[in-house]
């Protein structure tokens, strides 16, 4: 398999930016290397509905701005919606956990929650925050406004707090002995 398709399965699978050195990394080839089929991957979308975004040294897969139009139009849709039993799940994992990584998420719930995740920060209910202990870590936590429209001040104040939480903390740290 060609590099740029390994590229463009990885960046498909991530669902966010990927940094080219990560990239490099995981995809065990040098960073001059990604550039290139990184060029070629570009080449290749050109005229179909997806693009190579870049900014900084990150890349992420985007969708063509012809289908800007219908992308806003399925985009109001989906905020107008009830949330689905999916997104409750994910949000619950957020509220309880108030603070976590991407993948524990998937681990928790058992699939790639990268769609679900997107509409949540669309719809404003979670936000991406730097995890203070890895600078290269993302996190997602409830917004004030999912708080507030929850009637509590704090994720404290969320019916059986604590032992959700530690019920969250035990499967995430199996996980971790697990690696």
């Amino acid at each position: 398999m060609e590099l740029e398709s390994k590229i463009e399965g990885l960046l498909f699978y991530k669902g966010e930016d990927v940094s080219i050195k990560k990239l490099s990394e995981l995809l065990n080839v040098d960073e001059q290397q990604i550039e290139q089929s990184l060029i070629k991957l570009e080449q290749s979308l050109n005229g179909r509905g997806l693009v190579l975004v870049r900014k900084d040294n990150s890349v992420l897969l985007g969708v063509a701005s012809d289908l800007s139009p219908l992308i806003e139009s399925i985009r109001k849709e989906e905020i107008t919606h009830e949330l689905s039993k999916a997104s409750l799940e994910t949000l619950s994992i957020i509220l309880y956990r108030n603070a976590i990584s991407r993948s524990e998420i998937d681990y928790i719930r058992g699939v790639n929650s990268s769609f679900i995740l997107r509409n949540l920060l669309v719809r404003g209910l979670i936000e991406k925050v730097v995890d203070a202990n890895d600078s290269r870590k993302v996190l997602y936590r409830p917004t004030f406004e999912t708080l507030s429209y929850m009637g509590v001040s704090s994720v404290e104040g969320l019916p059986n707090y604590e032992k959700i939480k530690n019920e969250l903390e035990k499967v995430i740290n199996q996980n971790e002995n697990n690696e």
